[in-house]
């Protein structure tokens, strides 16, 4: 996920307060949870044969990436913060009510750590996040899919 160092990871201000509290809560708790587990695993002795402390270290490693992780976005996230005046054009953090074949959809373009197509938060890195970036309300665009191509009309951009 994380690549370029010097790149900027865009984030909704909820979608950073989520990544901060996951990091809180890993920093603080998860942490000191798997020390003691670890410590009382060590007490059991033999640790060659000893399942518990292996599985301890293995979620301990597996924590420290994640907290690793969760600090380089937050040093590189910039926060996409939505004016009071509505946007002449799409942009992150807008959500945007389009027509497909015959019915209308409604999505936010987010970062990509926020994306979650299911619930209607798209990247702004996919192929229809890319596509609609830059675009006003009236204007069609075509996004390449497996099925073919397909076109969207921008019906309204909202705050």
């Amino acid at each position: 996920m994380v690549e370029n160092k010097q790149e900027k990871i865009f984030l909704t201000p909820e979608g950073l307060e989520k990544v901060k509290k996951e990091y809180e809560e890993l920093t603080t708790k998860r942490r000191k949870e798997i020390a003691q587990r670890i410590q009382e695993a060590r007490e059991l002795g033999d640790l060659t044969e000893n399942s518990e402390y292996k599985a301890a270290r293995e979620e301990q490693a597996s924590v420290e990436g994640r907290i690793a992780e969760l600090e380089e976005l937050i040093k590189r996230a910039e926060v996409v913060k939505n004016n009071k005046k509505r946007p002449q054009a799409i942009e992150v953090g807008c959500k945007v009510r389009v027509h497909l074949e015959g019915k209308d959809e409604e999505f936010q373009i987010v970062g990509a750590p926020e994306a979650d197509p299911s619930s209607g938060r798209i990247s702004h890195e996919s192929p229809l996040g890319q596509a609609l970036l830059g675009k006003k309300v009236g204007e069609k665009i075509e996004v390449e899919a497996p099925i073919g191509k397909i076109i969207y009309k921008i019906l309204d951009i909202l705050l």
